[in-house]
């Protein structure tokens, strides 16, 4: 079982940033592909940003493209998401996600989700 636990959300004004984070409970952490999700008030579960094992190659939404930044550390066996330049519509819970199918960045490319997911931190955006 992989424990997922994420920290850093918060309430920050339009125009903002917020940096969160997830700590992973097992070294296999660092052979996994692994994901940012978010869920707003009301709307769908949505994906927001993807990474590979290495780190090399990352995949975003249209939505936050060029404003979030995913990025991980394996040693420390930690996932980050950088979010500038946040809006209002950025207010959600937003979930680590890791273990697809493959563990690969493709499963994300292809809308696949893994199985493991954490607890979720709030970030909301005000106007």
């Amino acid at each position: 079982q992989v424990q997922l636990v994420e920290s850093g959300g918060g309430l920050v004004q339009a125009g903002g940033s917020l940096r969160l984070s997830c700590v992973a409970s097992r070294r296999t952490f660092s052979t996994w592909a692994m994901g940012w999700f978010r869920r707003a008030p009301g709307k769908e579960r949505e994906f927001v940003a993807a990474i590979s094992w290495n780190g090399e190659a990352t995949y975003y939404a249209d939505s936050v493209k060029d404003r979030f930044t995913i990025s991980r550390d394996n040693v420390k066996s930690t996932l980050s998401l950088e979010m500038n330049n946040l809006k209002p519509e950025d207010t959600a819970v937003y979930y680590c996600n890791s273990g697809t199918r493959s563990s690969r960045l493709q499963d994300y490319r292809n809308g696949g989700v893994g199985r493991y997911w954490g607890q979720g931190t709030q970030v909301t955006v005000s106007s």
